[in-house]
């Protein structure tokens, strides 16, 4: 087994996966693709109502889209730091 860290949920800059607990995903090497990826999971989990789709696309087409626009990734840090301070006991 490796040494190296894992990560539990994101995308491993190393690999290139899409990580989801112990489920690894490839993704496209073309940022372009990528981001068309993330839109269109964005897209469809929008039409989440319907059999099959579900809004669960949402927030996995804004992880995507968060490995290439800069202003997605910073929302999301600061979606984490937010659920991390929320998430504490307070003392």
């Amino acid at each position: 087994m490796s040494e190296r860290k894992t990560k539990k949920f994101g995308i491993d800059a190393a690999t290139h996966e899409l990580v989801l607990g112990r489920f690894r995903m490839p993704l496209p090497q073309s940022r372009l693709f990528r981001i068309a990826i993330g839109v269109a999971l964005i897209f469809l989990g929008c039409l989440g109502f319907l059999p099959i789709l579900g809004f669960w696309m949402i927030p996995l087409g804004l992880l995507v889209l968060s490995h290439d626009l800069s202003y997605v990734r910073r929302q999301r840090r600061r979606l984490t730091v937010w659920w991390a301070r929320r998430s504490q006991p307070d003392t």
